[in-house]
């Protein structure tokens, strides 16, 4: 049974495809770059879980494979909760991964540091090609430092301390980031309903 991951991230898709992997399912995890290419739709969605959705729901679709989407980003609460779901283009249309960092560390130069929590929020949606949906949320919660630390992770990885750690998430090595992230517990919450799927395959 093959699986597809609806994400043209390659940082994003290894991680799953990790994740996938530990949990001793023997699915072929897929990425964009692996099927005929179609036009991926707009995140026209105003929360997490419908932007999942949108693409969840165009991956099967356009490939009849059950398909796997997530969309994630953080929360800054005295930022009102934003990025949010802009948090992939933060700075702009286009914006790297640095550009929108530097921008959110600029928004909160002048936060005393007790007061920069935050959380990375995933949610999680698979859309099975009969139209079947599961959708999930999950958060990691902790605070913003003020320069960023660390070569591993990707997005705002540098600039995030999970609670418990004192080491930012682009310092953690991969499998102690998976035991804590977002997207680590929403594909944990997963595997009941990925293990169906290889059992039908």
């Amino acid at each position: 049974m093959r699986l597809l991951i609806a994400s043209g991230n390659e940082k994003k898709i290894v991680e799953l495809r990790r994740l996938v992997e530990q949990a001793g399912l023997s699915l072929e995890v897929v990425g964009l770059g692996d099927v005929t290419p179609y036009e991926e739709p707009v995140e026209s969605g105003d929360t997490f879980e419908a932007n999942a959705l949108i693409k969840a729901r165009a991956g099967a679709a356009v490939t009849g494979l059950p398909t796997l989407a997530d969309d994630s980003g953080i929360e800054v609460d005295v930022l009102n909760r934003m990025p949010g779901v802009r948090s992939a283009r933060w700075a702009g249309p286009g914006a790297s991964d640095t550009d929108n960092l530097e921008l959110l560390l600029r928004q909160i130069s002048d936060v005393e540091p007790a007061r920069r929590r935050g959380r990375f929020v995933c949610a999680m949606a698979l859309v099975r090609p009969d139209g079947t949906e599961e959708v999930l949320r999950r958060t990691m919660e902790g605070v913003l430092v003020d320069a960023p630390r660390g070569t591993n992770g990707f997005g705002y990885d540098p600039i995030f301390v999970t609670d418990g750690h004192d080491v930012t998430n682009a310092e953690l090595a991969p499998d102690e980031k998976d035991a804590v992230s977002h997207r680590g517990q929403a594909v944990r919450a997963m595997l009941p309903v990925l293990a169906r799927l290889e059992n039908q395959s």
